[in-house]
């Protein structure tokens, strides 16, 4: 790592092949000509450690693999330069399908299931964190879980990252375990509008609704800081005495995959090399906001965040 940036290590348990196409219309019964595939290392983790790349940081993303999906998912990721530890999984590598229908641009996205794990695989997990983490630095615990780990699996990861500050960007059953059984001492959570609501139990129309229910999160000891994000509207951010929106730049939206992976590398390599949080969400903002701009599975491009930033103006709430 160089001494402008901290440390930071990404975690991916699940990761896939994505491979992302298009066919003209999507009809049933028929035989569909799809475009040429365009194949992209993908998982949560994995894709905020692509993203890092692409804005010039740098991070350790550890990976779980397996099979030989796997083995073509590690050729991938060293073809973009991504630093990796490769864990070895059990099972077959996940693949995952995104189709866009190009007469309407409507996109559909498949998510296979990947291998089930036990708990000697589990705690081959824990062994490598033990081992590659350093104190200060930065962890993001991002994307979806294995099948056969338990809900409250990244309490379990934090545990094992003592002197991390870990970032956790998880939906479902996970993150209703993290609201209500915090993890001590979590840097940052975050989570979309739609898991926000389903927690709050209300609906999170305006910006200070939602900015009230991350606030509360805050107090509740479940985070240092909350981010809810509210889609094309932007991202809100709760912390001890403060209340930041960062509007989302306005954009041509091309593809809505790899957003929310975007915006997490945007934040956290900002906060490495040393932003507040206010400029911290801006830059998080703009990466999600370039995302979106990008075909298929394809990330953020620093080119486009560098243009989009001054857009992505942020304000207290």
């Amino acid at each position: 790592m160089t001494s402008e940036q901290i440390p930071v290590l990404t975690l991916t348990l699940n990761p896939a092949l994505d491979m992302a196409t298009a066919v003209p219309h999507l009809v049933p019964d028929q035989k569909l000509r799809c475009s040429e595939p365009q194949l992209d290392p993908g998982g949560g983790g994995l894709n905020v450690s692509r993203a890092i790349a692409a804005l010039g940081g740098e991070s350790l993303a550890l990976v779980a693999l397996g099979g030989l999906t796997g083995d073509r998912l590690a050729g991938l990721i060293r073809e973009e330069s991504v630093p990796f530890l490769a864990l070895t999984a059990p099972g077959e590598t996940r693949q995952s399908l995104t189709v866009t229908e190009s007469s309407t641009g409507r996109q559909y996205r498949f998510m296979l299931p990947g291998p089930v794990w036990s708990e000697a695989d589990q705690e081959r997990v824990f062994l490598l964190l033990r081992a590659s983490a350093r104190p200060g630095a930065i962890g993001v615990i991002s994307g979806s879980q294995p099948p056969g780990v338990p809900v409250d699996f990244p309490a379990r990861l934090a545990r094992s990252m003592p002197g991390l500050n870990v970032v956790l960007d998880t939906s479902g059953a996970p993150l209703r375990e993290a609201v209500h059984n915090p993890i001590p001492g979590l840097f940052v959570l975050r989570m979309d509008g739609e898991e926000a609501e389903e927690l709050a139990g209300r609906k999170l129309e305006t910006r200070a609704q939602s900015a009230d229910f991350a606030s509360e999160l805050v107090a509740r000891g479940v985070a240092k800081r909350v981010i809810v994000a509210r889609g094309a509207d932007g991202s809100v951010l709760a912390e001890a005495g403060r209340r930041l929106f960062a509007k989302a730049a306005k954009v041509q939206v091309v593809s809505k995959v790899g957003a929310g992976d975007s915006f997490v590398a945007g934040f956290v390599l900002s906060l490495a090399r040393g932003a507040d949080s206010a400029a911290a969400l801006a830059y998080g903002a703009a990466a999600a906001s370039a995302a979106v701009t990008t075909d298929a599975t394809q990330l953020c491009r620093l080119a486009d965040v560098d243009r989009l930033l001054p857009d992505c103006t942020v304000s207290e709430i």
